[in-house]
């Protein structure tokens, strides 16, 4: 996956009231969202928004651009030394967006429209968990070539980090049942699912500086 584009980290004010139009919608109208309602929740004409993105489809897919951005930024905010660091600050950031309300509510309405609109929600998947995937997959990818990881197939390594990440939390909010809802128990769990990665496909010799950093980061 390409790196994305540096529209997707610095919008200017209309694109953020767009997204941000985007994001609220999501959590009322699932899959319904309409360019009528967007242009109407940011303030502008639709035939404004047609002009700057094209098309729905497009518009959404730089929403969708823009969250797997924002969702990856954890693991670039380290030096590169810092494998667990980088790991634990993703983990703690992807728990704390998918905890927030108006996206288990939009994961609720999504869900539930999907079989009427297969293609709009195939395309959504490409583009927001489906990028993600490949994102940090690349990201494993890299760190293998510095010696950090064994050697195994990043893409089966992404996709596992992140179930591990997820545990049965967004089953148990889908249920309304109870889930960690607290930061403080979210940030236990990310540190052990984080750690439990590394003893698997971390090389003896960063498995041990994790570790060694893990321990100062608590002293």
């Amino acid at each position: 996956m390409n790196p994305p584009h540096p529209a997707a980290s610095t919008l200017d004010a209309r694109d953020q009231r767009v997204f941000d139009a985007v994001r609220d919608l999501f959590s009322t109208q699932g899959m319904q969202i309409s360019m009528d309602a967007v242009a109407q929740q940011a303030g502008c004409s639709k035939q404004t928004l047609y002009s700057r993105y094209g098309s729905k489809q497009e518009l959404l897919r730089r929403v969708m651009q823009r969250h797997v951005s924002r969702a990856t930024a954890g693991l670039h905010s380290l030096d590169q030394g810092d494998l667990r660091g980088s790991l634990l600050q993703f983990a703690t950031d992807y728990l704390e967006h998918c905890n927030q309300p108006h996206v288990a509510q939009a994961r609720r309405l999504i869900a539930a429209d999907s079989p009427h609109f297969p293609q709009e929600a195939r395309a959504l998947y490409r583009d927001g968990a489906g990028a993600l995937v490949l994102h940090v997959a690349e990201w494993l990818q890299a760190r293998t070539a510095l010696g950090q990881l064994g050697h195994d197939d990043p893409h089966f390594m992404a996709e596992l980090l992140l179930s591990m990440i997820a545990g049965l939390d967004f089953e148990k909010q889908r249920f309304h049942t109870p889930h960690r809802a607290d930061a403080t128990v979210r940030r236990r769990w990310a540190e052990f699912s984080v750690d439990s990665f590394l003893r698997a496909f971390a090389v003896p010799e960063t498995a041990a500086a994790s570790h060694s950093n893990q321990h100062r980061s608590f002293s």
